[in-house]
């Protein structure tokens, strides 16, 4: 055995161990009883959090497809933290690996080259919890996205503590565990099953898909072989009738004044030509599209 074994499976436990008692707590929902508060909790909370997930963590922090003030870019940072999947650095830079070498086997969380569940949330195990503050150099900047990427158990914590407080037991099993685990599943669903099941309308590299269930299950992530067509777009649905509630409130939110410079899918892409989409690269997105 090599000295690196007891570490890596202390790793595996650190991260299998809350990754399974979160599992357990939402299974044990009906025992600690329902309430209708805390079921509208739990699907306000879903609702809430995948939108942090898919407008802040991925258009974003990974892509950049808006821009947004300092505020509003922290706000944004700590609300899609509190669905507890590691912090804002962590997620921008896996997921701009994910890009660069998808599909590959440097694609940890790949289909193609490592098989369905090992795509979906075995590699989450194998992970070392460390940010590649390299691949995020835009972001890490900022010190308050640094705090948040070192403390990211603080916004889920301070999370369920609030739905205790507000629903009582069935508030924090039914309300926060439950919707935690269904958030986490449905943006696994983009790891997995959107590299396998679903219609290709662009021959990318890779084997990218749109699917419609997925894509309503995540707010519009699941039309992701348009994503993968041009991920520096806001907008993951490139046709009127590819549903993407993500981006219909970030059009809101720009209304407001709170985002601005939504990035749209140029019509050349719309009509199927070539893309020089700098996104589709490994370069970092350009410096000026971050907060002001």
């Amino acid at each position: 055995m090599t000295p690196a074994a007891p570490l890596a499976r202390a790793r595996v436990l650190a991260t299998a161990i809350p990754f399974a008692l979160a599992h357990l707590a939402a299974l044990a929902t009906p025992v600690v009883g329902v309430t209708p508060r805390a079921v509208a909790l739990g699907v306000t909370l879903y609702l809430v959090r995948m939108w942090a997930v898919t407008a802040g963590y991925h258009r974003y922090f990974s892509h950049r497809t808006f821009k947004t003030g300092r505020a509003f870019q922290a706000a944004l940072a700590f609300l899609a933290e509190t669905s507890a999947q590691r912090g804002v650095l962590w997620w921008a830079a896996h997921h701009r690996d994910h890009h660069r070498h998808s599909d590959t086997a440097r694609d940890v969380h790949s289909p193609v080259a490592h098989g369905f569940w090992r795509s979906h949330m075995g590699w989450i195990f194998l992970d070392d919890g460390a940010s590649d503050l390299d691949r995020v150099r835009d972001l890490a900047r900022f010190p308050e996205l640094r705090w948040l990427d070192r403390h990211w158990f603080v916004p889920p914590v301070a999370l369920a503590a609030l739905c205790l407080a507000v629903a009582g037991w069935p508030g924090l099993f039914a309300g926060f565990f439950v919707s935690t685990v269904a958030v986490w599943h449905a943006t696994f669903l983009v790891n997995s099953l959107s590299h396998v099941l679903g219609s290709r309308r662009y021959p990318t590299a890779d084997q990218s898909r749109n699917n419609a269930v997925i894509a309503l299950l995540t707010l519009g992530e699941g039309w992701h072989n348009n994503h993968h067509r041009y991920p520096s777009s806001a907008r993951n649905g490139f046709r009127w009738w590819e549903v993407d509630v993500t981006y219909y409130v970030l059009r809101a939110l720009a209304a407001m004044g709170l985002v601005w410079g939504l990035r749209p899918v140029p019509e050349r892409v719309l009509r199927g030509g070539a893309s020089d989409d700098p996104a589709a690269a490994p370069e970092l997105p350009a410096a000026d599209s971050l907060a002001v």
